[in-house]
């Protein structure tokens, strides 16, 4: 089957290609499952510090009916992409993602050069999403040149940044951390 209408989600998402190229399968899976169309590609955005910005998914759709809109735009939201996204097409735009977002800073220079030898991120990451269970996980990450970003998106952002209150309050290597909202 060929398709011929072009549709683009516009994701508020702080995503590596990698972690983006997931999500292009889950929906690339679904959409040819229903016939609805097919994923022709995605980018991804950076600011001028290299972080990531946003990304998007193009995709090809069999038509740009209302129904085919709308049952993209329940996908979508069925998937978990984060508030402020939206999905483009015949020159509109559809808002898209029920997921908040939040974005943990790690200090890479300003800490005692110890913490770095003892200290792990991987322990942050695990430690972070067991404290989080079900309100929300880690979706991708940035490493700067003076800071690493976590990026965790769920239902609710202080109910996250609750949570996560304690362990960053305890473990060395998240002293001079940053918490931001992103979504």
């Amino acid at each position: 089957m060929e398709f011929h209408c072009e549709a683009t989600i516009c994701l508020n998402a702080r995503f590596q290609p990698i972690h983006r190229h997931q999500l292009e399968d889950a929906i690339e899976e679904i959409l040819q499952s229903t016939g609805l169309g097919e994923v022709d590609g995605g980018g991804t955005m950076q600011m001028p510090s290299g972080e990531i910005e946003s990304c998007e998914i193009v995709l090809l759709l069999q038509d740009n009916e209302d129904e085919t809109i709308k049952a993209l735009v329940d996908i979508v939201n069925h998937l978990g992409v984060p508030k402020g996204s939206s999905l483009r097409y015949r020159e509109q735009a559809v808002s898209v993602g029920t997921l908040e977002g939040l974005a943990l800073y790690l200090n890479g220079t300003d800490l005692e050069p110890e913490v770095y030898k003892v200290c792990d991120v991987n322990v942050v990451i695990e430690e972070l999403e067991r404290s989080l269970a079900e309100s929300g996980r880690m979706y991708s990450y940035w490493e700067g040149a003076k800071e690493t970003a976590l990026y965790f998106y769920g239902a609710d952002f202080e109910e996250m940044r609750e949570r996560m209150q304690e362990f960053l309050a305890e473990y060395p290597l998240c002293a001079k951390c940053r918490v931001v909202q992103i979504a």
